[in-house]
C-alpha cells in the first residue's frame, strides 16, 4: 500500500490570525489560508475555497482545519493513516455533540464502531476535513459560483450530488474551542465533540475498528427534547431537514409508546432523574432518560450487525469511547443557553441517568 501523502492548511481570518499561526506551528500543518475579502459579508465558503486550492503539487490527500480547534501532536499522523485505510473517502475527524451527526456518531461509539457514514440531510462538520485531492478540486469548482456562505452545507450538497457522504471519525480528537464566531453560529452556545478522545485511543481505533455504514434510525436531542432521524428522511418534501418528535416517530421503529412507558416505569432511578431535574427541570430528566433509552435499542441491534470487535481492537479503548459518547449526551440535550450550567457534578449526574436508559434500552424488544 502506498503512503498517502497529506498537505494542509489552516483556515482563518485576520482576527484570529495569531491563534491560527500558533495552531499551525504546533500541529506541523503547512500553512495559512486566509480570508480574501475579510472586510466583507461573514463567509465561511470564501476561506475554504483558499484552503481547498493549498494542496501540494506532489500530495495525494489535503486537510483543512479551521482555526478555532485544538488537536494533539500526532493529527497528521492519524490522518494520514485513515487516509490510507480509506483512499477514496472524505473523512471528517470533528463532529458537533449537538447535531443529528453527532447522534449518529453517539450510536455507532455505543455500537462498537469507529467510523459512520455521515447522514445526507445535515451539514458536514467541517472543522478538520480530509479529502482526496481529485474531490477537493472537484468541491473547489463545483462549489466557486455558489452563493452559499456556509461551506459545511455546501460540501454535502456537493457529496450527495455524488451519492456518498463523508465517514465521520467517531473517536474525536479535534475539539472546537470557544464559542465566538465569525460565520454566526455563537447563538448555538457552546459547541464541543461529541465523543473526545485522546490520541492513544483513536488511533488503533480508527485504524482497525469497523465502519457503521446504516444506523438506521437515529435518536438524538435539540433544546431539551427529544427527537428521531428516521431511515430515508432525506427524501421527504423539505429535504428531510424537518425535525420529528419521538412520540410522533415511534410508530416508523417498531417501538411503542407503552413499551417507553413500561421501560420507564421499570427502570427510571427517581434518585438520579430527581438529581438532574434539580437543575434542568423534570421535563428535560424524563426527555434525557427517554432519549437515551431508544438510543441503547438502536446501538445494541446496531451492534448485533457490527459483529465482534476485529482482532486488535483494543477493549478498554472502545469502553472508553462508550463512556465518552454517553457523557455528552446530556450536555448537548440541553438548550444552549442552558450549556453553561453544566458544570463536572451535573455532567456526572446527567451521564449516570444516560447510562440507566441506555442499559433499559438495550432490553427492549
Amino acid at each position: 500500500m502506498t503512503k498517502p501523502q497529506v498537505s494542509s492548511a489552516v483556515m482563518t481570518h485576520p482576527v484570529r490570525l495569531a491563534q491560527a499561526q500558533d495552531l499551525a506551528e504546533r500541529l506541523r500543518l503547512d500553512g495559512l489560508a486566509l480570508d480574501p475579502a475579510p472586510e466583507g459579508p461573514p463567509s465561511a465558503l470564501r476561506t475554504a475555497l483558499v484552503a481547498w486550492s493549498a494542496a501540494a503539487p506532489e500530495a495525494s490527500h489535503h486537510l483543512v482545519v479551521q482555526d478555532d480547534v485544538d488537536a494533539p501532536a500526532e493529527l497528521l499522523e492519524i490522518v494520514t493513516a485513515a487516509a490510507a485505510r480509506f483512499p477514496d473517502e472524505a473523512l471528517v475527524f470533528y463532529t458537533n455533540w449537538h447535531a443529528r451527526n453527532g447522534a449518529a456518531a453517539r450510536l455507532a461509539a455505543l455500537a462498537g464502531a469507529s467510523w459512520v457514514r455521515a447522514v445526507p440531510d445535515e451539514f458536514t462538520p467541517s472543522l478538520a476535513v480530509c479529502l482526496p485531492v481529485r474531490s477537493a478540486a472537484a468541491f473547489r469548482a463545483y462549489a466557486r459560483d455558489s452563493t452559499e456562505r456556509h461551506d459545511d452545507e455546501l460540501l454535502s450538497v456537493f457529496f450527495r450530488g455524488h451519492g456518498r457522504m463523508s465517514l465521520l471519525a467517531v473517536p474525536n480528537i479535534v475539539e472546537h474551542i470557544g464559542t465566538t464566531s465569525i460565520n454566526d453560529h455563537a447563538a448555538q452556545g457552546i459547541r464541543l465533540a461529541v465523543c473526545p478522545t485522546s490520541a492513544a485511543d483513536a488511533a488503533p481505533l480508527l485504524d482497525r475498528a469497523r465502519v457503521l455504514e446504516e444506523p438506521g434510525w437515529i435518536p438524538y436531542m435539540r433544546y431539551g427534547e427529544g427527537y428521531i432521524r428516521l431511515v430515508g428522511q432525506e427524501h421527504g418534501a423539505d429535504g428531510g431537514r424537518g425535525h420529528h418528535r419521538w412520540r410522533d416517530a415511534l410508530p416508523a421503529t417498531g417501538l411503542t409508546e407503552d413499551t417507553v412507558r413500561a421501560a420507564r416505569a421499570a427502570h427510571l432511578p427517581e434518585d438520579l432523574a430527581a438529581e438532574v431535574a434539580r437543575t434542568f427541570g423534570g421535563a428535560f430528566a424524563e426527555e434525557l432518560w427517554t432519549h437515551c433509552l431508544l438510543l441503547g435499542r438502536q446501538a445494541v441491534h446496531a451492534s448485533r450487525r457490527l459483529g465482534p470487535p476485529p482482532e486488535g481492537v483494543p477493549a478498554d479503548a472502545l469502553d472508553r469511547l462508550r463512556h465518552s459518547a454517553v457523557a455528552t449526551a446530556g450536555p448537548a440535550g440541553l438548550p444552549p443557553e442552558r450549556r453553561p450550567e453544566a458544570g463536572p457534578d451535573e455532567v456526572r449526574a446527567m451521564a449516570a441517568l444516560a447510562w440507566t436508559a441506555v442499559r433499559a434500552g438495550e432490553d427492549l424488544p
